[in-house]
């Protein structure tokens, strides 16, 4: 029997069988192309094959290429195939996050459908959601260190970093090195060092950090990664580290690393973004124009007005909070730059894109103040404050502020007594004090003192602020003649601590309201040292000190002791420059040597050279000079009357040797 030609065998069909093993065998190796190309093959061999359709969507999602997935499902609608999963998947992928979410909606609540859920919830910024699909998960039991890594990232973003680490106990997690190395997760580490930088833990955090540098570096080079590249996926942590630098105050170390990553681009764009927000915090006003420059390359351009994105969907990979930073970094630039316009747009474009946020009202009243719209900048914060009373606690403080620099005293002091919670504090005592005064109110001054007394008085606390209130308190009715309650007050003082201060004004107060107490008060007072000679009563009869003109020698008592110490000082030696001898000194130094020589008596002035200078032949005078005397003699006579010889024409011309042979011969 002849053999088959090349064109027989090719016709020959493939078994399905045989394309689903070649189709097994590019997924384990990971060609993820090849993988879809064969199950194109399957598709044409089994039109409608569920398992194929499938295994090409996620082999084009595999493979990174997003579109051909979504032609791939498209294709497939006409099919009883529910492909609602894989689609969510590719919005996600392509920032559609409402999208993907919509499409979430309705489905089965698998350990996928909910990680995917909490991973748009987390891009989205909805924390509490997120948190929530992670609690959902618990149920599946499900031991990946991805979804641990994840649930600690999702803590952190909510404001829930005193949970992390009940929460790795409860995920049985090890932070220890050999345990990190083991499982080969740096994230791990990097993620608990941020709930430490929550809980204002900067030195634990800034271990955590060095460690998921170390582990990540190990890592990546065991997979062969180049030192830029290396550098590059580090970069994140290496931000990190640089920010609790500047936590800690070292600032200018902070700021190199900020530097070099800009610089260097060896960053990705997100922790591009927030090394530049961190410098220019670090940097404040200065340099703004080149500050202005760094922020206006992470920000995109749009046509729509009050519409804000940033380049390459870096939207989608900062948190709502660092965008909101980033924007106001730049916000506040332009106010120093004095363009109001460009920042007054902003503004509105802030607004907009955080309504909950209570930050983008505080820079809108920054750009009235800088207009010096001040009323305009008071209603805003106080309309907001009314609104929304559960965050207006940073408004109040700045309404405070920009009304008691206006002279508005009286709303300064309304705003800070709208705040509950920091009545009783020092600071917030001294400012309404202050305020009540300025309105000549005493009383309400003395009142905002009693009340916070009082709050002390029932506070438990170990950090307790009465006795400093106490004593303020005390002085303040004291100089406003309310000497009984200030008596009562330094009463209190010296029963508590027996403070030499309190007793002294307990003494002075009583004696304007009860002199058999600030006697008795008085005995307790320790003697003065060199008051023993002193005759009180002699003392008391004289008519009281005169003012006499002229100095007057003024005799005291100095005690023994004084003088012993007095006569016990010994008088150093004279130092002399080197090479001179006392013995012969010579003549004495000028007395007039530091005065200018135009001051001193022995200065003559050199005399001025009167002569003129000619220069040329003899009797010739030159052009210029003529020109200048005709014009110095012209403008003299206006002022004086010395010159009284014409002036002579420098432009004369002169007679030629011919005609004064004419006029000899005649």
């Amino acid at each position: 029997m002849p053999p088959k030609s090349k064109a027989s065998a090719a016709a020959e069909p493939v078994a399905v069988e045989d394309l689903f093993a070649s189709l097994h065998r590019h997924i384990e190796a990971g060609a993820f192309k090849q993988a879809a190309k064969v199950a194109d093959q399957v598709l044409k061999a089994a039109p409608g094959d569920e398992d194929a359709v499938r295994c090409k969507v996620v082999a084009y999602i595999k493979a990174d290429e997003i579109d051909k997935a979504l032609a791939a499902i498209r294709a497939a609608e006409r099919l009883p195939i529910d492909l609602s999963y894989y689609r969510a998947y590719c919005c996600y992928r392509q920032n559609k996050l409402h999208e993907a979410l919509e499409l979430l909606r309705g489905q089965e609540e698998t350990s996928a459908v909910l990680q995917l859920e909490s991973q748009i919830f987390y891009r989205l910024g909805r924390m509490n959601d997120c948190m929530s699909s992670y609690e959902k998960l618990k149920k599946f039991k499900i031991d990946s260190m991805d979804l641990k890594i994840n649930i600690i990232a999702a803590l952190v973003a909510a404001g829930r970093a005193s949970e992390v680490q009940a929460a790795m106990k409860a995920l049985k997690v090890d932070l220890t090195t050999r345990a990190l190395r083991d499982t080969r997760s740096f994230e791990l580490a990097y993620n608990s060092a941020c709930s430490l930088i929550e809980n204002k833990k900067y030195s634990e955090a800034k271990e955590q950090l060095d460690l998921a540098k170390r582990i990540g570096k190990e890592e990546l080079m065991v997979e062969d990664y180049g030192e830029a590249d290396i550098e590059y996926e580090l970069a994140p942590v290496s931000a990190q580290l640089a920010y609790v630098q500047q936590l800690q105050g070292q600032s200018q170390e902070a700021m190199q690393t900020y530097v070099n990553m800009i610089n260097g681009q060896s960053a990705d764009l997100s922790s591009l973004a927030v090394a530049t927000t961190n410098l220019i915090s670090i940097k404040g006003t200065k340099d703004t124009a080149d500050s202005l420059k760094k922020l206006d390359r992470l920000i995109g351009t749009t046509t729509a007005p009050n519409q804000l994105h940033l380049v390459e969907n870096l939207d989608y990979k900062l948190s709502p909070w660092q965008k909101e930073a980033l924007y106001s970094a730049r916000v506040l630039l332009l106010l120093h730059a004095n363009k109001t316009e460009q920042a007054h747009e902003l503004v509105r474009g802030l607004l907009g894109m955080f309504p909950d946020s209570v930050f983008p009202v505080l820079l809108q009243a920054a750009v009235h103040v800088k207009e010096k719209k001040i009323h305009k900048a008071e209603d805003v914060l106080s309309q907001y404050a009314e609104k929304r009373p559960e965050n207006s606690k940073g408004l109040l403080l700045a309404l405070a502020q920009i009304a008691a620099n206006a002279n508005h005293f009286q709303l300064a002091a309304d705003s800070l007594s709208r705040i509950p919670d920091i009545q009783h504090m020092p600071a917030t005592v001294a400012t309404l004090v202050a305020l009540k005064e300025r309105l000549g109110d005493s009383n309400a001054a003395a009142s905002v003192l009693d009340s916070a007394i009082n709050w002390w008085k029932n506070s438990m606390t170990e950090d307790n602020k009465l006795d400093i209130l106490t004593r303020e308190a005390a002085a303040f009715k004291l100089s406003h003649g309310r000497d009984e309650e200030a008596c009562l007050l330094y009463e209190e003082l010296v029963k508590s601590h027996g403070s030499i201060e309190a007793l002294a004004g307990l003494v002075m107060t009583s004696a304007r309201t009860n002199l058999e107490k600030a006697e008795q008060y008085e005995k307790k007072l320790k003697p003065l040292p060199g008051l023993k000679g002193v005759n009180v009563e002699s003392l008391e009869k004289t008519s009281g000190a005169r003012h006499v003109e002229g100095p007057q020698d003024m005799k005291v008592d100095v005690p023994e002791e004084v003088k012993k110490q007095k006569a016990k000082k010994r008088k150093r030696k004279p130092r002399y420059p080197k090479g001179f001898d006392p013995a012969n000194p010579g003549p004495p130094p000028d007395p007039e040597r530091w005065l200018p020589r135009r001051e001193r008596s022995s200065y003559r002035p050199k005399r001025k050279d009167k002569r003129a200078q000619v220069r040329g032949a003899q009797g010739a005078v030159s052009r210029e000079t003529s020109a200048t005397n005709v014009g110095a003699s012209s403008k003299g006579s206006q002022t004086t009357n010395s010159s009284k010889t014409p002036a002579v024409n420098a432009e004369q011309p002169k007679t030629s040797n011919k005609s004064r042979k004419k006029k000899s011969r005649h």
